[in-house]
């Protein structure tokens, strides 16, 4: 697996460059540290001795307050203690900034004393692919040219080829089609950072006669300064046709492999080809802080709250009784299996568990699919369920009465909040928040009497507040009250069991953005869900039987 790295340079007032560091008190009381960019924003805002500081505009639900030395989570008011330390101090570079390696080497680096070659996998890939390059068959050499004397910086001359190891024809080929199109990017470069212009480091490159001026001159640009440069240059990479690699591709958040992405631009590199990572969007979760003045209620939806209880069990129907509602007798069996048992249909039942009070021979068909079964297999089928009064047909999924679940107990809220949602800017949000406690599993659950645990509770996710959003709300609404939206079972991201799990109805838990796949913008997100609710048996119907 490779993974991306870097090293960050910060100015020497930061709080990193004082040596400076924020930490948060955890569960189990140790003291974690604060993202550097988190850090920075806090002590900023201490040196200017404010009382507090929110740190919702870089995408964090939490404000620190100096008074008491504490983190408040502003949804659930819940308090961490935070310290200031002063003993991290970090190293200090003075000088110039250490010169980048690349390949191919530059003529003056052959008097460097020699170092061993790396043996890593990555290191092995990059040079087998340099002499594969230096071996290839018709070669031309790209004859350096004299850099020019050095002018005003009113347009400074594009980047030329540093004298190096020859190159092929299709790499010889690629760069001249590059020339033209990096030099309109290098005009662009020159007009839009002119205070960057006098410092040469975009007329001369490394390996020509103005090179040491120009890394020297690097030494000599703050941290804003050089963050412009790099911008830029990446400005005129991609404005040259550059093929950009984003930061996200490598952190697996992206339909591309992570080590795809890695490999790609490692060839790309040792191709002679320049590779521009694209700064990677930030998640953002939650919505701007929002005060209950701000918080609306749903029109055409009463009260803003909805609570289950644990299960009430249905008496004074056998399953015998159940079934009947749903079935017809079948005198004649068809000459194929029951898909419950596998056995055929003319023979017994192949049940083995324990035996219901029917007859194991006696078949019959569903009213409203028509796919038969063995009556004893459906009455096995349905005491191992939920025994709830419904029943869902084996082979084709159609539902007969109103299903319900197994959710544990809790509370779901729901109001509009006045932001937008990506890809709704013409409409306010719907926010719903599911509260779920831990508890112990009750006799419908996988393990009754065991303690089960509710993970990341409580769950905030966002609809738009137009016509179809609040359709979509009304049908959660009877899948919260039919007990369907949670289940108890094995998460699939972590592998704990026993925990309370999403059961098959997708929610929108990213409010601003999309990196996760649970955000927006998403056209297809309210079809979708709807069809999933059609599948748990919750469709328009159901909002008149919930009335009746």
């Amino acid at each position: 697996t490779i993974r991306p790295v870097r090293r960050s340079y910060y100015d020497p007032s930061s709080a990193p460059g004082k040596g400076v560091v924020w930490e948060w008190e955890n569960d189990s009381g140790t003291w974690t540290p604060y993202d550097m960019d988190v850090g920075i924003t806090i002590q900023r805002a201490y040196e200017k001795q404010h009382p507090w500081v929110d740190l919702s505009a870089i995408g964090f639900c939490y404000v620190i307050d100096f008074a008491t030395m504490g983190q408040i989570n502003r949804q659930t008011q819940r308090k961490r203690r935070v310290r200031r330390r002063l003993d991290m101090v970090y190293p200090l570079v003075s000088g110039t900034l250490p010169k980048s390696q690349s390949w191919p080497a530059s003529p003056g680096a052959a008097a460097a004393p020699p170092v061993p070659a790396c043996t890593c996998p990555q290191c092995l890939l990059v040079m087998s692919v340099k002499a594969a390059a230096a071996a290839g068959p018709g070669t031309s050499t790209l004859q350096p040219r004299k850099a020019a004397p050095a002018k005003p910086p009113a347009a400074p001359k594009p980047p030329v080829p540093a004298a190096g190891p020859k190159a092929p024809d299709g790499v010889a080929a690629v760069r001249g089609s590059l020339k033209p199109l990096a030099a309109q990017g290098g005009r662009r470069q020159a007009a839009s950072t002119p205070a960057l212009s006098s410092a040469g480091a975009s007329g001369s490159p490394p390996g020509t006669g103005s090179g040491k001026g120009s890394r020297a001159s690097l030494g000599t640009l703050n941290r804003s300064h050089l963050q412009r440069l790099a911008i830029a240059q990446s400005r005129v990479l991609i404005a040259s046709g550059v093929p950009t690699v984003p930061v996200k591709n490598l952190t697996g958040s992206s339909p591309v492999n992570p080590a795809l992405a890695g490999i790609t631009g490692i060839l790309m590199s040792a191709a002679g080809l320049p590779v521009c990572l694209t700064r990677p969007p930030k998640l953002v979760l939650h919505p701007p802080p929002v005060s209950k003045s701000e918080i609306q209620s749903i029109p055409g939806i009463s009260h803003s709250c909805r609570k289950t209880t644990k299960k009430q069990a249905k008496k004074g129907k056998t399953p015998e009784e159940v079934l009947k509602k749903y079935l017809q007798k079948v005198r004649h069996p068809p000459d194929e299996d029951c898909t419950i048992c596998m056995e055929r249909l003319s023979a017994p039942s192949g049940y083995k568990g324990p035996q219901p009070a029917v007859k194991p021979d006696l078949v019959g068909k569903l009213v409203k699919c028509s796919h038969v079964f063995h009556l004893h297999c459906l009455v096995a089928m349905y005491n191992n369920g939920n025994k709830d009064g419904s029943l869902q047909c084996p082979t084709c999924k159609t539902i007969y009465g109103v299903k319900t679940g197994t959710q544990p107990p809790g509370k779901m809220e729901y109001h509009i909040i006045p932001h937008a949602l990506p890809g709704h800017a013409d409409c306010k949000t719907i926010r719903i928040i599911y509260n779920i406690p831990p508890g112990v599993q009750g006799p419908e659950h996988p393990n009754p009497g065991k303690s089960f645990t509710a993970r990341g509770f409580p769950r905030h996710c966002y609809l738009p507040d137009s016509e179809k959003g609040r359709k979509v709300l009304k049908l959660l609404l009877v899948a919260w009250d039919r007990r369907l939206i949670f289940a108890i079972g094995t998460s699939s991201t972590t592998g704990e069991s026993d925990t309370v799990i999403w059961n098959e109805i997708h929610h929108k838990t990213e409010f601003g953005s999309n990196l996760t796949g649970h955000g927006y913008p998403d056209i297809n997100y309210l079809d979708n869900v709807l069809a999933e609710l059609a599948a748990q048996g919750i469709t328009e119907e159901s909002l008149a039987q919930e009335k009746d």
